[in-house]
This record gives C-alpha cells, sequence and structure tokens, in this order.
C-alpha cells in the first residue's frame, strides 16, 4: 500500500513560527531547555493549534507551549512570543495561585519583558510601556494587589496554571537549565567576540581538553575569568614542538597562552595548568625578574604558584609540577634566595615548558592563527584580576592563600605616572639649590629696627657646574615630533621647579650634535632639532662624560623610542621613552613610559 504524500505546509504565519522555534532551539540560551533528549524530566514543546489561545500562546508548567494560527505574526514576533513563554520557564514564574492573581502575572511578564529588552530577542507583538518598573516580581505583585495594575501592563494570561503530574524524580527544574544556558550564552558571546564563531546560534567547533578548560575560566571562575577572557589559546602541537614546550607557555606581550594538545591532560589537568600560566600574567612575574636569574627567577614563582593552587584546589596538579611544602606561605622572592645557592639540582626542574627553559615568554611565537590587538597590559591584568578578586570574596567561593591575597592587594595601588616618578628622580638627582644667608652681604636694615644688623640672603655662586644635568634626544627618524615635544617639556618644567638656569643638550642619531648649556625655556618649544639620520647614541653619551665643563656626577636623561644601540653610562642616568617601548638591553637606570 502506498502513503498518500504529506501536504506541505504553506501558511506563512506557521512557516514564521516554526522557524522562530527552531532558532529559539538552536541559541544556547534555550538549548537546555528545549534540545536535550534522554533526560528525565521533561523539554519544552510547541504546538500550533487552529483555535484561538489568550494572548499569542501559553506556557504549562511542564514545558508545553500553545500557540494559535489565529495570530498572524511574523518570524520576530514569534521569536519574542515564544522566547517570552520559555523565560517564564527558566524564571520560575509558576505557582499555583497564579491562575486568579492578575498582579503576579502582570509583575511575571514586566520581569520578562526587562530580560528580553536587554537581550535583544526578538520584537515584542504588543509593546509594553517603554518605561517599565525595576522592582522585583514579588514587590510588583504586592503593591499591585494594594493599589491595582497599572494601565497598558495587564495583559492576556499566557501563563497555564493547569495541574501537570510527573513520575516521581521527574520533576521540572527549569531554573537550572535556564541557568545552563545563561553560562552558555556568556561562553558564546566570548567566542563570538573572540572569532571562534561567527555567531551565537553557530554550533561551536570540536574543542578538546584544553580548550574547554579555558572555556570554564570565563564562565566558572571569576578570579581568573577577566584575565583568561583577554588571552588566546594555540593548541598548536607542531609549532609547541618546534619551540621546545612539553605543557605550556605563555607570552604576556602576545596575550597568547601556548599549549602541547599531544600530552595526555585531563581537563582538570588543563585547569592547574592554564590558571598556572594566568596567574604568572596577572601578577607581571616576567617583569619582577630585576638583576635576577630569569630561569631561577621562574622556578621559584612556579613553586609559589602551584603551592597556592593545590591550596585553592583549582584543578589537578599533573605529574612532575614544581610543588614542596616548605615554601608554603613564602614569596617568590624569599624561595629565589632559598633554592639560588643550588644551582646545580635547580637547574635540573622542569617548568611547564621543559627541563632548562622559562615558560614566560618574551616575545610571541611565531603562528598562523590571528594575533589579538595590543593592550595596556599593566592595567588589564590590574583591572581583571581586581575585578575578579571582588566577586570570588562576594560569591563565598572560600578563602584564598594569604600569599595570593597578599600581592593582588598589592595592585589595588596603581603605580605612580611617569611624571610624578620623574619628578622624584629631578629631586634625587638635582636637588634644589637652598638660598643662604650670610653677613658679608647684609639685608636691608627695617625701618622699625634700624641699628640691628641682618645676613642677606642669596643663592651660592657658579650654579651650572653645581646644580645642571645633561639630556640626549634621540632625533632619528623613528623618533615622533610629539614623543620629543612631550619629554622636553616635561624636563623643562621639572627644571625651573628645581631652580636650575641651563641644561647640557645633546641631540644624537648617526653623529652627536651638541647644543651646549640651554635655558631651560629653550629646552621646552626653541630647540631647533638637528639630525633625522641613523641611531647612534653612544657618542653622545661619550661627549658628556668625557666634556670638561660638565659636571662629573651630572645625571643624564636620555630620551628615545628603544630602537637604538647599547649604551653604557657610567653616571646616574634615566630613559624617557614611549609607551611599550623597550630597550635593546637591560638598562641600569630608572625607565620612564610617557603615556
Amino acid at each position: 500500500m502506498v502513503r498518500a504524500p504529506q501536504p506541505t505546509e504553506t501558511d506563512p504565519n506557521t512557516l514564521a513560527c516554526h522557524a522562530a522555534w527552531r532558532e529559539l532551539c538552536e541559541h544556547p540560551l534555550f538549548a537546555p531547555m528545549t534540545r536535550e533528549r534522554g533526560h528525565p524530566r521533561p523539554d519544552a514543546s510547541l504546538t500550533l493549534v487552529a483555535a484561538p489561545v489568550p494572548g499569542s500562546a501559553r506556557v504549562t508548567m511542564d514545558g508545553r507551549i500553545t500557540a494559535s494560527r489565529a495570530r498572524r505574526l511574523d518570524e520576530a514576533e514569534w521569536r519574542w512570543v515564544l522566547a517570552h513563554c520559555l523565560l517564564h520557564l527558566g524564571f520560575d514564574h509558576f505557582d499555583p495561585a497564579v491562575e486568579h492573581d492578575a498582579a503576579f502575572r502582570a509583575a511575571a511578564c514586566v520581569a520578562v519583558t526587562r530580560f528580553q529588552r536587554a537581550v535583544k530577542l526578538g520584537r515584542e507583538p504588543d509593546p509594553l510601556p517603554q518605561l517599565l518598573p525595576t522592582a522585583e516580581e514579588a514587590t510588583l505583585a504586592a503593591r499591585w494587589r494594594r493599589e491595582g495594575v497599572p494601565d497598558g501592563l495587564a495583559g492576556p494570561p499566557d501563563l497555564d496554571p493547569a495541574p501537570v503530574r510527573f513520575r516521581p524524580g521527574a520533576e521540572p527544574s527549569w531554573p537550572e537549565r535556564f541557568a545552563s544556558g545563561l553560562s552558555a550564552a556568556a561562553m558564546a558571546g566570548v567566542e563570538v567576540a573572540g572569532g571562534a564563531r561567527g555567531s551565537i546560534t553557530e554550533r561551536a567547533p570540536h574543542r578538546g581538553p584544553a580548550q574547554r578548560a579555558m572555556s570554564w575560566f570565563v564562565g566558572s571562575y571569576p578570579l581568573l575569568g577577566g584575565v583568561a577572557a583577554g588571552f588566546t589559546l594555540v593548541a598548536d602541537g607542531v609549532l609547541a614542538q618546534s619551540q621546545g614546550i612539553a605543557i605550556a607557555a605563555v607570552s604576556a606581550e602576545a596575550g597568547e597562552i601556548y599549549v602541547n594538545p599531544w600530552r595526555s591532560l585531563s581537563e582538570e589537568e588543563w585547569r592547574f595548568v592554564l590558571a598556572h600560566e594566568l596567574l604568572h600574567v596577572a601578577l607581571r612575574h616576567a617583569d619582577r625578574v630585576g638583576g635576577r636569574d630569569p630561569y631561577l627567577w621562574n622556578v621559584a614563582c612556579d613553586f609559589v604558584i602551584n603551592g597556592w593552587l593545590v591550596e585553592m584546589g583549582v584543578g589537578v596538579m599533573p605529574d612532575g609540577t614544581l610543588h614542596d611544602p616548605e615554601f608554603a606561605g613564602a614569596s617568590a622572592e624569599h624561595v629565589y634566595d632559598r633554592i639560588a645557592g643550588d644551582l646545580r639540582r635547580m637547574r635540573k626542574l622542569a617548568t611547564l615548558r621543559g627541563q632548562g627553559a622559562g615558560d614566560m615568554l618574551g616575545e610571541a611565537l611565531p603562528w598562523a592563527g590571528r594575533r589579538a590587538g595590543g593592550v595596556d597590559l599593566d592595567e588589564y591584568c590590574r583591572r581583571a584580576l581586581l575585578t575578579g578578586f571582588a566577586y570570588h570574596r562576594g560569591g563565598g567561593r572560600g578563602d584564598l592563600p594569604a600569599g595570593l591575597v597578599a600581592e593582588i592587594r598589592v595592585l589595588e595601588q596603581p603605580p605612580l605616572p611617569w611624571d610624578v616618578r620623574l619628578a622624584r628622580w629631578f629631586d634625587e638627582h638635582v636637588p634644589l639649590v637652598e638660598p643662604v644667608r650670610s653677613y658679608a652681604r647684609p639685608s636691608r636694615r627695617q625701618s622699625a629696627t634700624p641699628d640691628i644688623p641682618r645676613p642677606g640672603r642669596h643663592y651660592p655662586e657658579e650654579l651650572v657646574r653645581r646644580q645642571t644635568f645633561g639630556v640626549v634626544v634621540d632625533t632619528s627618524g623613528s623618533m615622533s615630533h610629539q614623543l620629543m615635544g612631550r619629554a622636553l617639556g616635561a624636563i623643562a618644567s621639572y627644571a625651573t621647579a628645581r631652580d636650575v638656569p641651563a641644561a647640557r643638550v645633546v641631540f644624537c642619531d648617526a653623529a652627536a650634535y651638541d647644543a651646549g648649556y640651554l635655558p631651560v625655556d629653550d629646552i621646552a618649544g626653541r630647540v631647533r632639532v638637528r639630525g633625522r639620520g641613523g641611531t647612534r647614541l653612544q657618542p653622545a653619551i661619550d661627549l658628556l662624560e668625557r666634556a670638561d665643563d660638565f659636571p662629573r656626577e651630572g645625571p643624564i636623561l636620555v630620551i628615545t623610542d628603544g630602537e637604538c644601540d647599547v649604551l653604557r653610562i657610567r653616571r646616574p642616568h634615566a630613559y624617557l621613552m614611549p609607551r611599550g617601548a623597550r630597550l635593546p638591553f637591560t638598562p641600569r637606570g630608572e625607565v620612564f613610559s610617557l603615556r
């Protein structure tokens, strides 16, 4: 017997309703409520009927949504109506007395409408007033029972309180499913922003345990979630093998964490590994090495971080990871001092990158993926970690190790601005010349007491030799006029405040151009810059250090963008550089970054 072909649905209204429902089922916010098959609890479903339905659709406690074909809506309006019903389930708005409580029904619809407007789920077919009350449902319902529901807010009932019987253990838990959907939607939004998805409804690509562990921080661990959201996970086995990365490494400057996906680690172990790398970045360990051995400093930081993570219970520590209970409660600086005496044994230990190599990388590794844009790393890490710390404490997620809390507390005090640090540098190296009083130059006698002699007040002679400084200005083609203007202006203002009459200025690119002693006002704006060739600053340094008319202990300020040769300066000095610039050598003097 041959079956007759089923008629194809051609009603535009029905097609729009089904299309809206399919889109909601694909949306990560509602997928746990509509597509979780095989679960003992019921899933939400849609039924279209020909008979009119109060409003546009009604929903029951077991997730059955009934909509009427008699209501003619487009796809965006159907999306709003059906999402409205699902949100009633997620917000747990069902109550046995809801059928006869118009105030509560109206308050529930107001709460759902506020949420829909915030996340832009469809278009309202019957718009409520633009300004809605912001109180919770219970508060609004209690007020409206006394005063009556305001005009325009008493819509048709869309909650169907018909009694539903469930099998034991199969009672619905719509709020839990909705909470899972919220987490999934937040994760999808991060992936869309990072380029992993084209849209929020697009299916996520297959993700390994390392990718799932990274997503866990963003969605479930606020302490490091903000830091993790700004970093790209690079799971490239070929890259990791070519760069000698056994498990993981991190480049703070590139905002990338490199993992070796060929290592057989569980998701819990990857959580430990990624938390380790994120704490390296958040606490700026790479910038705190100072004059220490970089590898031993990396090892010391690893001991401290791993001790914290074990105490906090974040993931599972992989085998072979650096951990010693004797270092519990110690700072990285203290651990470094203790391990520096046994260099032979400590150099045999392995970080997450491998034996003899630190997992804190200075520059990005070459790979074919999309690079993230540049950010102010210090400011980003400070804000992300402090915000995560506040959420961690506010959410009652347990205590943190005292050492970690102490380091986070330090971040609450932002670093001093470069101009304030420069002023302190002037205070230290260019002391203010105080006037002296001497009877050799008596002052004018006061008219009230003309017979009493008083000492005169005057400044010592030879101010240039006693109080001055040198300025070396990089005038190569890579330097911008704005940078030089700001730097010279700041120097001139502080020199004026210190009563410095003149400074020794040398412009330098491929050769040194000695401008001699210039009044500080000329430094600020009337200096004619020479050069604009290559970059060799050492001749200018040598000129100042060998000059007979420049004080032997006179400090030197070097204004450069970092694209210069290696400098050797044997007297007090400092560097003024644009933000983000780095010197090709380890500076001995202070470095001020202009912002």
